[in-house]
């Protein structure tokens, strides 16, 4: 656990699993050779950037970072994701494709945002994160007022945050704490804003199995409000 962990509390740790079924040794390579090279330092000071600077919060398998950064090569992409498996899936894709412009963190969303400036966020990604069904879980969704007052901090005055999941209780969670944060403003003014997805989404494994199951995706998008 960083420093920066340890000073938030056992409240705010990481839930859920760090690795999942054994690496491939392509994978374990990039683990060990790429990774290190991509990884954010949090112990020294964000160097100063003019560049346009993106967060996506637990970026699974990776396929909507690539596309982004793929498609937007001037900005900045930060990945986070605590998940081993899915790290090692991004890597093989930034090193198949030759991007420069990611850089990454496996661990907790939380300790990046700490460590941010402030107003340095032009957009912030979550997508799919992990709903905790169980009602005694639910302290350990990443929407709650502690994560939001750190985005709020990092993201600047117009900056965007898009949500997206297809749990209906998670999105029903979600509205009631953005739209109780005085930060935030939901930008939806019709049913049709929260039933599409933004212009270039990239369609996950995930959500295509979702939606196979029956479950409708609500994309949710909100903007930092003045300060």
């Amino acid at each position: 656990m960083s420093e920066t962990s340890q000073q938030r509390g056992a409240h705010a740790r990481l839930y859920g699993r760090s690795k999942g079924k054994a690496l491939r040794k392509r994978q374990a390579a990039l683990i060990d050779e790429l990774l290190p090279r991509l990884s954010l330092d949090l112990a020294q000071p964000p160097a100063p950037t003019a560049r346009e600077r993106r967060l996506e919060i637990g970026f699974g398998g990776g396929e909507h970072l690539i596309a982004a950064a793929s498609d937007s090569p001037e900005v900045e992409f930060i990945g986070c994701e605590p998940f081993l498996n899915g790290v090692a899936k991004l890597l093989a894709r930034i090193d198949e494709r030759g991007l420069t412009n990611i850089r990454l963190h496996q661990g907790d969303a939380a300790d990046v945002l700490d460590w941010l400036p402030e107003d340095s966020l032009s957009r912030v990604y979550l997508f799919y994160p992990d709903p905790w069904p169980k009602r005694r879980h639910h302290k350990r969704r990443f929407v709650a007022r502690e994560n939001l007052d750190r985005l709020a901090r990092a993201m600047h005055a117009g900056a965007e945050l898009r949500f997206a999941t297809d749990i209906d209780d998670y999105a029903a969670w979600t509205l009631a704490r953005l739209r109780a944060h005085p930060a935030f403003r939901w930008r939806a003014q019709r049913a049709e804003d929260w039933r599409t997805p933004w212009s270039g989404w990239t369609r996950t494994k995930y959500e295509a199995k979702a939606m196979a199951e029956g479950r409708d995706p609500v994309y949710l998008t909100f903007v930092r409000a003045l300060r």
